[in-house]
């Protein structure tokens, strides 16, 4: 194969995620991949990335639309060329997205100092936002250090595409994934730090204290569809929130979701990933505005299954409007927890056969969180090794928060279900990069 290689230095971060003997996935999907990986395609009624055309990503590609990658500018490279004709894009090492730090996209004259000064509450107050800022500003200045970073770090992936990791140590630090207004993409064996925001903006009306408020994704499907996300590592890596330091009292955020699937988004399945150490993990559905409503009714349907979720805080997944199915996943919680599931706008949430590690003093209660009065259906859970029926105790436990059950639909796209009780033996030694077979 005449395989086209971009070189260049790349760092290494390690991947998280169980440290078991790793296992294959079981059942049609695991049967149906070829020899190569970078060949593989979604196997039938896996998941609502199998519905209709299904999802095969660039299986179909030639020999001079395979690229293997070690650079950012590289990948970028890959992505641009050939437009919308099937291309494999194998990642080779960890390829840092800001390779040179945050001081290289500030822009000239932007000083983090001054902007405290001037916008602390004490000198600007907590009733004015900064959105009349002039250019010249610190908040203006910042406004252009942060157009550079998105500039930088957003790579747009293309139509019949598929991104895979090679080896055990494959992935992105810092990068943004747009998967934006394309159909049948393919995003496997992956390790991705969650780029963090350099130039978080302070937003004084935030709240009643104000709140830094950050932008970047790790990855987002943006009115896509046919998307399949299979063994990736999400984490925070070596910027968790728990090391970042608050100004104005308020904790300095620079994170933002590690997958949001939005805008009419379609037909999405991740499947054997872990979302690791992070806060707002998983958003299905952006807003609940009349105006975004309208492109996200009968659309937003997504399935997850055997990933593991470990050390978040809240979002696993909170969804508005779609049809999502979530089975025989593996949540691990500890202090930090807020909740897993969260119940949102028309939501129509199918959560069954899966398995809840939480800590000593945490209750079963917290597993739903009801953002809106939309019907669930979770049946067969086990919290701690033993069934739960996790509507009930949510009910009974948070007056005034009643959710109803029944999500209205039955989930047909499913290959082989695993027992609950079985589920985290199975997925902790599964799930994430570097366990692809």
């Amino acid at each position: 194969m005449n395989t086209q290689r971009w070189h260049g230095h790349a760092t290494t971060i390690a991947l998280v995620g169980c440290t078991a003997l790793a296992l294959t996935a079981t059942g049609p999907a695991a049967q149906a991949q070829p020899r190569d990986p970078a060949r593989g395609t979604l196997a039938a009624n896996d998941g609502w990335a199998s519905y209709g055309t299904g999802t095969t990503g660039g299986a179909a590609a030639d020999a001079d639309h395979v690229y293997t990658v070690t650079t950012w500018a590289g990948f970028k490279a890959a992505l641009a060329a050939g437009g919308s004709a099937p291309k494999i894009i194998k990642v080779k090492g960890t390829i840092d997205a800001v390779s040179e730090g945050c001081a290289s996209l500030a822009a000239p004259g932007y000083d983090f100092d001054a902007y405290l000064e001037k916008y602390a509450p004490e000198a600007w107050g907590l009733d004015t936002d900064l959105s009349a800022e002039p250019a010249d500003s610190p908040e203006g200045l910042r406004r252009v250090s942060a157009a550079n970073q998105d500039q930088t770090i957003k790579a747009n992936v293309p139509a019949n595409t598929t991104i895979i990791g090679v080896g055990k140590n494959a992935g992105f630090k810092g990068a943004s994934l747009q998967i934006k207004a394309v159909d049948n993409v393919i995003v496997r064996n992956l390790t991705f730090e969650s780029p963090i925001d350099c130039f978080p903006q302070w937003d004084p009306t935030d709240g009643a204290k104000g709140n830094w408020n950050s932008e970047y994704d790790t990855a987002v499907v943006y009115g896509s569809t046919h998307v399949w996300l299979d063994h990736n590592t999400f984490t925070d890596g070596s910027h968790p929130d728990s090391a970042a330091p608050t100004y104005f009292g308020m904790l300095y955020q620079q994170h933002d979701g590690e997958l949001d699937v939005v805008r009419g988004a379609d037909y999405v399945t991740a499947s054997w990933n872990v979302f690791t150490e992070h806060d707002k993990t998983i958003l299905i559905g952006n807003s609940d505005s009349e105006s975004t409503a309208a492109g996200d009714r009968g659309h937003l349907k997504v399935t997850f299954h055997h990933n593991l979720f470990s050390k978040l805080v809240e979002r696993a997944p909170r969804v508005r409007f779609g049809q999502v199915d979530s089975y025989n996943n593996h949540f691990v919680a500890d202090s930090g927890y807020a909740y897993s599931y969260g119940i949102g706008k028309e939501s129509q949430l199918v959560a069954e056969h899966n398995a809840f590690t939480l800590p000593t003093g945490v209750s079963a209660a917290k597993v739903l969180k009801r953002w809106n009065e939309s019907p669930v259906t979770a049946a067969d859970n086990y919290v701690n090794g033993k069934p739960v029926d996790l509507i009930a105790v949510h009910n009974a436990e948070i007056p005034g928060e009643t959710l109803p059950s029944g999500a209205g639909w039955k989930p047909t796209l499913r290959t082989k279900v695993d027992p609950a009780k079985a589920v985290p033996g199975i997925v902790n030694c599964g799930a994430g990069a570097g366990r692809l077979r």
